[in-house]
């Protein structure tokens, strides 16, 4: 895929921390090679959380976000720092530039910690600091590990924190693969896919594009059909296909279709399982049984597409789970970023397939749930379920 073009979703995420002033647009434009963020002595210029994509040779394609200071004040800083702290919820990587080492620095180290995102330690400005060797030794101290020490103005140190960068991530644990183990090289793979009020004209949607590049690099042979032409396409070839991957939203009609000898499948369980727990999403889906016309449901969406007829998550969902359980069950719906903190009001989480979130993002999701005591499951895992044909399905297990 063309780094250039790599949806923000598929980029490792690297967050930059650190009070106000303490060089963290400076060292998004130091480690960018060129002027991407606003750079000024006054306090408190990053007012919100800015964005850069780039490529770190051999890690590929990354996401810099350019934080406010943690320090910020008044209503609006503490908004900002709010914004920050959702920043960590998809943070990969985070990067804390160390100032002074006081109350608010060691706080925020010990909350990027204790939510087991990996960090590195950096002191910045060592070309005019005078406090250098007190904070290498404090931070030493604090964080069991030497500090990086840069200088943004004089690029001293910037190679050494690039590789630091490099060896973390190279060591970090990858995402699954969209298909896993379900197809090989040479396997016959039939796609199908509607073309309906919810399909972008003229394009496909991520979970589709993102599948069908996995099929090429894996060398399958990929045939696509709407879920009218799937009887004509079954018939046009000279054995049924290895996998049968479907929208989620007609699995109870290709279901009925899909050869014997071939694998079912839908975009959403892969997703589920490339992005999320797959584990988790089957074991939640089976509290659907559990609930009640008094129940109360929650529906994610990632994306903050506006509402469309049809909508799988808005609409079809909701209608399936009231047709099963009652119109009295109580379904909220969010987008986004909007995820409530407090979940314990629910007695179930509906995810959508999360292609719009990094894996660190729908993992957190699931940490709350779970924190929460709340089962959470996803789009296709819920559907297959309540269709009664979730025993069928091929999970992968890479």
């Amino acid at each position: 895929m063309n780094l250039t073009t790599t949806p923000q979703s598929n980029r490792v995420h690297i967050t930059i921390l650190g009070r106000r002033n303490v060089g963290k647009s400076s060292l998004i434009n130091a480690l960018a090679n060129q002027q991407v963020a606003v750079v000024s002595n006054i306090a408190g210029t990053t007012t919100d959380l800015v964005n850069k994509s780039m490529e770190i040779q051999p890690i590929g394609a990354v996401l810099f976000t350019d934080t406010p200071g943690f320090d910020d004040i008044g209503d609006l800083g503490a908004k900002r720092v709010e914004r920050t702290i959702k920043a960590l919820e998809r943070t990969d990587l985070a990067i804390m530039l160390f100032d002074t080492l006081d109350e608010i620095e060691q706080k925020w180290y010990k909350t990027v910690v204790d939510r087991r995102i990996p960090i590195i330690t950096v002191i910045n400005k060592i070309d005019i600091r005078t406090n250098t060797a007190e904070l290498f030794n404090g931070i030493k101290e604090l964080t069991t590990g030497d500090a990086i020490a840069i200088s943004t103005h004089t690029s001293e140190g910037i190679d050494m924190l690039l590789k630091a960068i490099t060896s973390i991530l190279e060591s970090s644990e990858d995402s699954p693969s969209i298909t896993g183990n379900l197809v090989g090289s040479g396997d016959t793979v039939l796609l199908v896919m509607p073309q309906d009020s919810q399909a972008p004209k003229g394009r496909l949607i991520l979970p589709q594009v993102q599948t069908i590049r996995e099929l090429l690099d894996k060398r399958a042979i990929i045939i696509s059909c709407t879920p009218d032409m799937i009887e004509r396409t079954l018939q046009s070839l000279v054995a049924p296909p290895k996998v049968v991957i479907t929208d989620s939203q007609v699995f109870d009609i290709v279901h009925r279709m899909t050869p014997k000898e071939s694998l079912l499948t839908s975009f959403s369980i892969l997703m589920a399982a490339h992005k999320g727990d797959i584990n988790s999403f089957i074991n939640g889906a089976r509290q659907i049984d559990a609930l009640t016309p008094n129940s109360r449901v929650l529906i994610a969406e990632a994306c903050t597409h506006a509402p469309l007829s049809e909508d799988i998550g808005r609409e079809k969902i909701p209608m399936m789970l009231r047709k099963r359980i009652g119109e009295d069950l109580r379904i909220d719906i969010v987008s986004g970023a909007d995820f409530p903190t407090d979940l314990s009001q629910y007695d179930l989480i509906i995810h959508c397939g999360g292609c719009m979130f990094n894996r660190k993002h729908v993992l957190h999701r699931i940490t709350m749930a779970n924190n929460a005591s709340v089962p959470i499951t996803n789009y296709g895992v819920a559907i297959a379920h309540i269709t009664g044909i979730l025993s069928k399905i091929a999970i992968s297990t890479e």
